[in-house]
C-alpha cells in the first residue's frame, strides 16, 4: 500500500513539474503610465483563470518604449510577445505584415469606431485599445477664482495665456501652466502639433512640402515659447507627460493641457494634493474651427515574430474587455477605469457621474484624423502624420523645439532647421520630386 501511495505521489509531483514546465511566459512591453501600472497589479484575475500563462513585464518611459519596440519589430528580434503601441504604429506595421491580426476580442462592436479605424489596416484590427484619449485643459479651480477668472467650457488661447500669467506665483512655487517640453515625437511634438492645428498650421501641404516656414508655424512656436517662459516651470525642456503630472499633483501648476487619461490621477486623493480643486475644459482654440486636441490610443498588439500568439490573444482579450473595466471599477472606482475605448462606458449611468467623462468624450469626438487642421492635408492623423517617415522627422523637430525652449537656439532657427531637415527627408522618401 505504501508503495502504491509513493508511486501516486511521485506521479502527481511529475505532473506538477510537467505543468510548470509547460506554462508559457508572455513578455509584455508597456508604457509607464498609471493605467498600465494598475493593470499589472490586477493580473491575478487573469492568471487564476489561465494558470498555464505567466507574465513578464517590461515597463518603459514613452520614448524608450517606442525605440525598443520599433527596433525589435523591424529587426524581427522576437524579444516581446505583446507590445503596447498606438494609432501611429498599428496601421503602418500591420500593413507591412509585422503584426498578428487580432480575433476573439470581447464585443468588438462596442469599441469606439474612430479608435478601431486608427488601429486597423486593410480592414483588419492589429491592436486592441487598452485606453484611448484626446487632450483637454485640467486646471485649479481655486487658483482660477483667486485670479478673478472663470474658466469657460471651451476656452480660447487668449484666455489661457491671460489666465496662466495671472495664476503664476513663482514665489510660492506655482506656475500658471505646465506643458510638454521633453523632446520626442510622442512627447513635446504631440502637444505642439495639436496646438499648431488650432493655429491653422500643418505639417505638409497637399504636395507633401513641409510647412515650418509659414506664418502659422511661427505664430504657434513663438506663442508656446513665450507662454512657457512667462508662466511655465523651470527646466520645462525636460518635462514630458509623467513629469508634468507629478507637478500638477503636487500643486505646482495652475493649468495643464494634456491627455484626458491623466484626469483620474489629478483627482485621486491618494496621489494628488489638489484632488478636490481640479476642473476640466475643452482644449483651447484660436477661433479657426480647430481645437488643440489630439486622438490617441495605447493599444496591445502581437508582433508577427511571437511564437505564443494564442496565449497573447487570450491576455489581450482579457485586458481590453468589459470585464476588465468592471474589475477596475470594483477595486478602484469608476473614475479610474481606463477611458475612451468602449461606447458602453459612456452610456453607463455610474460612469456619467465621473467629473471628466463628458469632456473626454466631447474632446475625442472633436478630433478628426482625416481633417486635423484648418487647411487640407494629404495625411491622416491629428498629432501625427501616418507615414513611416514621420517618427524620424518629428523626433528631430522635437529636439529642435526643445532646444529653443531651453534657450539654446532661437525660434526662427528651430523652424528653419526643421524645414530644412523635413524637406531633405521627404525628398529622400520620394514624396517631393
Amino acid at each position: 500500500m505504501k508503495q502504491i501511495k509513493s508511486m501516486l505521489a511521485a506521479t502527481a509531483l511529475v505532473a506538477v513539474f510537467a505543468g510548470a514546465a509547460a506554462a508559457e511566459q508572455l513578455t509584455i512591453a508597456t508604457v509607464n503610465n498609471g493605467d498600465m501600472v494598475r493593470m499589472q497589479k490586477l493580473t491575478d484575475d487573469f492568471t487564476k483563470s489561465n494558470p498555464d500563462i505567466k507574465l513578464n513585464w517590461v515597463t518603459l518611459e514613452e520614448n524608450d518604449l517606442r525605440q525598443k519596440v520599433t527596433t525589435d519589430i523591424s529587426t524581427k528580434g522576437g524579444q516581446f510577445d505583446i507590445m503596447t503601441i498606438g494609432m501611429y504604429e498599428a496601421p503602418i506595421w500591420g500593413s507591412k505584415g509585422w503584426l498578428v491580426e487580432l480575433k476573439g476580442l470581447d464585443d468588438p462592436s462596442d469599441l469606439m469606431p474612430s479608435i478601431v479605424n486608427g488601429l486597423s489596416a486593410k480592414g483588419k484590427l492589429f491592436a486592441s485599445p487598452f485606453n484611448a484619449e484626446s487632450s483637454f485643459v485640467m486646471y485649479r479651480k481655486d487658483l482660477m477664482e483667486k485670479a478673478g477668472l472663470k474658466m469657460p467650457d471651451a476656452p480660447t488661447w487668449d484666455f489661457i495665456i491671460d489666465a496662466a500669467n495671472k495664476m503664476t506665483d513663482r514665489a510660492s512655487g506655482v506656475n500658471g501652466i505646465c506643458l510638454r517640453g521633453k523632446a520626442g515625437w510622442g512627447e513635446n511634438m504631440a502637444f505642439i502639433t495639436a496646438m499648431s492645428n488650432s493655429f491653422g498650421a500643418r505639417w505638409f501641404d497637399e504636395n507633401w512640402k513641409p510647412q515650418f516656414d509659414t506664418a502659422e508655424w511661427k505664430d504657434t512656436l513663438k506663442t508656446y515659447l513665450k507662454l512657457m517662459k512667462d508662466a511655465g516651470p523651470e527646466g520645462a525642456s525636460g518635462n514630458g507627460f509623467s513629469e508634468n503630472l507629478a507637478l500638477f499633483q503636487s500643486g505646482k501648476c495652475g493649468m495643464w493641457v494634456d491627455a484626458t487619461t491623466a484626469a483620474s490621477f489629478t483627482i485621486d486623493p491618494k496621489v494628488s494634493k489638489v484632488a478636490d480643486k481640479v476642473g476640466f475644459a475643452l482644449a483651447p482654440d484660436k477661433g479657426l474651427g480647430k481645437r488643440a486636441n489630439w486622438l490617441w490610443s495605447w493599444a496591445l498588439a502581437i508582433p508577427a515574430g511571437s511564437k505564443k500568439t494564442e496565449a497573447a490573444q487570450k491576455f489581450i482579450s482579457w485586458a481590453t474587455s468589459k470585464h476588465y473595466l468592471e474589475l477596475v471599477a470594483s477595486k478602484e472606482g469608476w473614475a479610474n477605469v481606463p477611458p475612451g475605448t468602449r461606447q458602453s462606458l459612456y452610456a453607463n449611468a455610474e460612469y456619467k457621474k465621473v467629473p471628466f467623462a463628458a469632456e473626454t468624450l466631447a474632446s475625442m469626438n472633436a478630433a478628426d484624423p482625416a481633417k486635423p487642421t484648418v487647411k487640407p492635408v494629404p495625411y491622416v492623423g491629428v498629432q501625427f502624420a501616418a507615414i513611416p517617415e514621420f517618427a524620424g522627422i518629428a523626433t528631430k523637430v522635437g529636439e529642435l523645439f526643445s532646444a529653443a525652449l531651453a534657450g539654446q537656439i532661437s525660434a526662427d532657427d528651430a523652424l528653419a532647421k526643421s524645414q530644412e531637415y523635413a524637406t531633405d527627408e521627404m525628398t529622400k522618401g520620394g514624396y517631393i520630386k
